[in-house]
C-alpha cells in the first residue's frame, strides 16, 4: 500500500495538540494564536470551531462526558463544555490550575492525558519577535489527584509526549535541546526518572525543530518537525530515522493515530510568516494512510 496525504481543513495560523475521540469518531485540535478549539469529523467531512478567550494549546475529552474538555489557556488549566457546533458558546466549568504565576510572559503549550489519564502539560516561553523565544523559562506539569506536580524546569519550549508501557518509557521533547528526551516511567504513580537522550536531529542532519509527536504499537515515535517539512518516524531503542513522511507545509507541529482501525496519521501544521509567506496549503491539517501501523487509542483526561 502506498502513502497518501490529503488535506482535510483549511489553513490555520498554528494549528496544535490533534487528540482522536474513539467514541465519537472525531479530531480535535486547536489553532493557538487564533484562540479557537476544532472538530473534524472525517465520515461526514464536517470541520467546526468555536473562540476562546486566550491563547490555547491543547484540548482532550474529559473521560465520561460526551461535552466537556480540559484545555489550556494561556497559563491556566480549565474543564469547559462544548457541543462541538459551530461557534457555539463555550462554558467554562471549573479552573483547575493557573501554573507559572512567577513567569507570567510563559504560555501553556502541549498536552496530553498519560495511560492512567492523569494530565501532562507544559509551558513555554515568551515569542519575543517571529521565532525567537525566551529561554529556560517553561516547564512541564502533571495534574492528578494529588495536585500540580512540577515533573521538569528550565524548558524552552515544552512539546512531544509519548508513552510506551512496554518499555516503562515516557519521551518528552523540548524543542530548542533539537533533542529527543526518555525518561523512566512509573505507570501506577505517574513519576518520571533517569532523562537520557534518544535522538538528536543536529547529529542526523535534520532541518528544523521537533515538536509534537505520537507513538505506534510497534514502539516507534513519530515525530513532527517545525520548518522542516516532515514527519520522522524514528526508532527509540536504535536511535534511528526509519521513513520520512514528506509533508506539503514547513511548519509540521504535531501527529496523532485515529480513524476506525488507528492506522490513520493526522497531521496538523502552521502557517506563520516567520521568515517568509506561508501558501496555503501550509496551516491545513493532513490525514495520512498507507503506512502500514497503527497507534494506540488516544486517552481522555479523568478528572482527580
Amino acid at each position: 500500500m502506498s502513502v497518501t496525504i490529503e488535506k482535510i481543513t483549511e489553513p490555520l495560523l498554528l494549528g496544535e495538540g490533534p487528540h482522536w475521540d474513539d467514541r465519537k469518531q472525531a479530531l480535535y485540535f486547536v489553532s493557538i494564536k487564533q484562540k479557537t478549539i476544532h472538530k473534524y469529523v472525517p465520515a461526514s467531512g464536517t470541520h467546526t470551531k468555536t473562540q476562546l478567550d486566550g491563547r490555547v494549546g491543547f484540548i482532550i475529552p474529559v473521560d465520561g462526558t460526551t461535552d466537556q474538555f480540559v484545555v489550556g489557556v494561556e497559563r491556566k488549566f480549565l474543564i469547559i463544555q462544548w457541543d462541538g457546533e459551530e461557534g457555539s458558546k463555550v462554558q467554562v466549568l471549573k479552573e483547575l490550575a493557573e501554573v507559572d504565576q512567577e513567569i507570567p510572559t510563559t504560555r501553556i503549550n502541549d498536552g496530553k492525558a498519560d495511560p492512567k489519564g492523569r494530565l501532562f502539560a507544559g509551558t513555554m516561553g515568551h515569542e519575543e519577535s517571529p521565532g525567537n523565544f525566551q529561554k529556560e523559562k517553561g516547564s512541564l506539569y502533571r495534574i492528578d489527584r494529588r495536585g500540580v506536580v512540577k515533573m521538569c524546569e528550565s524548558v524552552s519550549i515544552s512539546n512531544g509526549l509519548a508513552w510506551d508501557l512496554k518499555e516503562k518509557a515516557f519521551y518528552y521533547t523540548d524543542s530548542l535541546e533539537y533533542k529527543i528526551r526518555r525518561y523512566d516511567y512509573d505507570v501506577d504513580t505517574g513519576d518520571i526518572s533517569n532523562k537520557s537522550y534518544i535522538f538528536d536531529l543536529k547529529k542526523n542532519n535534520i532541518t528544523g525543530i521537533p515538536d509534537g509527536m505520537t507513538i505506534d504499537t510497534d514502539g516507534n515515535l513519530w515525530v513532527a518537525i517545525f520548518d522542516g517539512g516532515c514527519v520522522l518516524k524514528i526508532d527509540p531503542k536504535l536511535g534511528t530515522i526509519s521513513q520520512k513522511i514528506q509533508i506539503p507545509a514547513k511548519q509540521i507541529t504535531s501527529v496523532t493515530f485515529g480513524g476506525c482501525n488507528l492506522d490513520v496519521l493526522f497531521v496538523t501544521t502552521g502557517s506563520m510568516p516567520i521568515k517568509e509567506e506561508q501558501e496555503p496549503p501550509c496551516g491545513a491539517t493532513f490525514m495520512v494512510t498507507g503506512l502500514g501501523v497503527k497507534g494506540h487509542p488516544n486517552v481522555n483526561f479523568k478528572l482527580p
